[in-house]
């Protein structure tokens, strides 16, 4: 990754290696950093995806963010990507939540919705936040 990302969604999981291994294996994101206490608990982790990060946790560290987080519901996070089709049939293949279809919207984006192990939303389409419209 050529440049930090400005904004980097952090989310907490009741099963953080899992959600690492869901997102890395169905939805292409990479290991950054992996940071665990002697508990084996995650306190920190960076994924990466293209230009853009996700940081995320375990539930019941007992942080300063996880006592803010505790009574979170779920979150939405978007992410850009080239081939729709291609990436909703990586997620297909190992598993995912699949709430929509690849679907052609009325602004010219493409995208589809998935559900992670924990009841967050994950948006991957072509659309581009902050690109000139032309």
């Amino acid at each position: 990754m050529s440049e930090s990302p400005s904004i980097c969604p952090t989310l907490l999981y009741a099963d953080a290696k899992a959600a690492i291994k869901q997102l890395t294996e169905a939805f292409g994101f990479a290991e950054r950093a992996v940071y665990e206490n002697e508990a084996g608990a995650v306190v920190h982790a960076e994924l990466i995806f293209g230009n853009g990060m996700v940081m995320l946790g375990s539930k019941g560290t007992g942080s300063e963010f996880d006592k803010l987080m505790k009574d979170g519901g779920p979150v939405g996070v978007f992410v850009h990507v080239d081939d729709v089709d291609a990436h909703h049939a990586r997620a297909v293949e190992r598993g995912a939540d699949i709430v929509m279809p690849p679907t052609d919207q009325d602004y010219g984006a493409r995208d589809y919705m998935a559900r992670d192990i924990e009841g967050n939303v994950w948006s991957f389409g072509t659309y581009t936040p902050g690109a000139e419209e032309s």
